[in-house]
């Protein structure tokens, strides 16, 4: 492959990535402080709505697998999907006078919508990384340049979008201009993302041909892929994983808002734009995830994707306990802390992405059937799965510890807004090392899978 197409197939989740990263750390402070919602709400119906459409992802990755087109089984989406992607983002940010039953109404229908477009366009993009080459060294190649560029994508979304929001809405507290900040900034956000489909669809192709041409039964590929041990391993990780990262991300914006107090250290100021900590804050991780990226290749070659990913998570965990002792004065520490954790989380990603692609193979090995949308759908559907226990868990405890939305918070709802940075996180990190510790595609073994296979597509 050549690096047009390795950057190419980069641009699909540098999309994906800027609304996930909107919605994981400004959705809950919008619905709340913007759109009116209570907290606990919220925190319901993100987990209404997230269970469902993680549902909702293996029946995408069915679909995608029967799809036959001239352009093959997954880049069709991304063209025919790319639009309707970014619109409904922007609906789902708009706020309709209507009152708080009309709200949560709305809130339910949009946000239902906008994962299950979500689902609809990034389940096949997913897919693509098990049909673009039959090799693991070039899986791990993709996956790197996957997760660098959606951090890249997240890195500006994030450091941008409260300039936007602040420039959009005249940097005026009135409840009408704020919401014209947040949904013109959407807007633009939407725009690039579905530039970036496009491009992704025009760069890239599709090679890997199942060794058998049929396509089996709806029956026989739900029946292989609950046999497939790895799959169970991974899913489970992937949403612990998702867990630890949907709380910290979902919290970061209440901790600097109440806690920190970011208003009291005013703006920073960088070629005229003027940003603010949380933003910063972020973005720093953002940056520290893409060098996870970019070490875990090399870490992972050398040492092997299980031990690599447990090393990093392992790390996480300690780092995330220790950062509830951290206090307003220790902005520094704060940030040099987010980003040694970011560097860990960052290398987990492409690991567990590439680790799909070898449970693709492996249950074709085993079973004479490639179902690659329906294994890599799973990956979506722990995503959705994580981030749903993670965002409903926040909206819960933000209730129970007393948050009041725009008003000086109690000690008792500051002690909640740093566990969400801290304790709770690293649930998530130590049962994904729990989960990991059992999976069992060697590199040796994955090697023996590789050579079998390339022998059964060549008889």
């Amino acid at each position: 492959m050549k690096l047009k197409e390795k950057i190419g197939y980069g641009f699909g989740d540098m999309a994906s990535s800027m609304f996930w990263k909107l919605f994981g750390s400004y959705l809950m402070i919008f619905y709340t402080d913007v759109f009116g919602l209570p907290a606990a709400v919220v925190g319901t119906m993100f987990l209404i709505t997230r269970v469902w459409d993680s549902f909702f992802d293996p029946i995408v990755g069915l679909i995608a697998d029967r799809t036959v087109t001239r352009w093959g089984k997954f880049r069709p989406y991304l063209l025919i999907l790319a639009v309707p992607f970014g619109i409904i983002g922007v609906i789902t940010f708009f706020t309709p006078s209507l009152g708080i039953s009309g709200k949560i109404v709305y809130a339910y229908i949009t946000y239902s919508l906008m994962m299950m477009i979500y689902s609809a366009i990034n389940v096949p993009y997913a897919s693509l990384l098990g049909v673009m080459s039959p090799n693991p060294k070039d899986r791990n190649v993709l996956s790197t340049f996957r997760m660098a560029f959606a951090y890249i994508g997240s890195f500006f979304a994030l450091l941008l979008f409260m300039p936007m929001v602040n420039f959009f809405s005249k940097n005026s507290d009135d409840a009408m201009m704020q919401q014209r900040g947040w949904v013109l900034s959407v807007a633009v956000i939407a725009v690039i993302c579905a530039v970036l489909f496009y491009a992704c669809f025009a760069f890239t192709k599709e090679r890997v041909k199942p060794i058998k041409e049929k396509q089996a039964s709806l029956k026989a590929d739900l029946n292989d892929l609950l046999k497939n041990k790895p799959w169970w391993i991974l899913l489970g990780a992937g949403i612990a994983a998702l867990l630890f990262n949907s709380i910290r991300d979902g919290a970061t914006v209440y901790y600097f808002k109440y806690f920190i107090v970011e208003e009291s250290f005013g703006t920073v100021n960088l070629l005229n734009i003027p940003f603010v900590l949380s933003g910063i804050y972020l973005a720093v991780g953002q940056v520290a995830n893409i060098v996870g990226v970019v070490l875990a290749a090399p870490v992972s070659n050398r040492i092997g994707k299980k031990q690599a990913y447990m090393g990093a998570m392992l790390i996480a965990t300690a780092l995330s306990i220790v950062f509830y002792w951290l206090n307003k004065d220790n902005l520094a520490l704060i940030f040099i802390i987010q980003a040694l954790i970011s560097i860990c989380a960052g290398s987990i990603f492409p690991l567990l992405w590439s680790m799909y692609a070898d449970c693709a193979d492996y249950s074709e090995l085993k079973t004479g059937n490639r179902a690659t949308g329906l294994i890599f759908s799973s990956s979506s559907m722990s995503q959705k799965f994580g981030w749903a226990i993670g965002s409903a868990v926040t909206g819960w405890l933000l209730g129970y510890f007393g948050f009041e939305a725009n008003a000086i918070q109690s000690e008792e709802t500051i002690h909640g807004i740093k566990m969400f940075l801290s304790f709770l996180p690293a649930v998530g990190t130590a049962l994904s090392v729990v989960f990991i510790y059992f999976y069992p595609l060697t590199e040796k073994k994955l090697l023996e899978i590789t050579g079998e296979l390339q022998k059964k597509r060549l008889s």
